[in-house]
């Protein structure tokens, strides 16, 4: 994924990762990865990324998609320094963020940061 480098990436890169759980994502983590939507209502890259994220959570087993409406999660937002939508998490099995992006990712670079994600 083209990564803007900030916030979580940043702190993994410096051997704090920050990690996410069910209760703050409203959903189960996947079995091996999960993708996590950062989406406000009125983003066109938004649906064209929900769409990429989809396919891919559905091509690859045991990988979930979460979306998460930036609006109404601020505190989440702001922790995270999410600044556009849409943004995208890579979270290990255990809730970690190992890749972020900003903006509508390809759908090669997603099934690649997945990669790295379950390895």
């Amino acid at each position: 994924m083209d990564a803007q480098r900030s916030g979580a990436e940043e702190a993994a890169a410096h051997g704090r990762s920050e990690a996410l759980s069910e209760r703050e994502l409203g959903a189960g983590l996947g079995e091996r990865a999960t993708l996590v939507q950062f989406s406000t209502a009125f983003c066109q890259p938004c649906r064209a990324t929900r769409r990429i994220l989809a396919d891919v959570s559905a091509m690859v087993d045991g990988v979930a998609h979460v979306e998460i409406d930036a609006e109404s999660h601020l505190d989440l937002v702001r922790r995270l320094d999410v600044l556009r939508t849409p943004t995208v998490l890579v979270l290990d099995s255990t809730g970690r963020i190992t890749r972020r992006a900003a903006g509508q990712p390809r759908k090669a670079d997603v099934i690649a940061a997945l990669g790295a994600a379950v390895a």
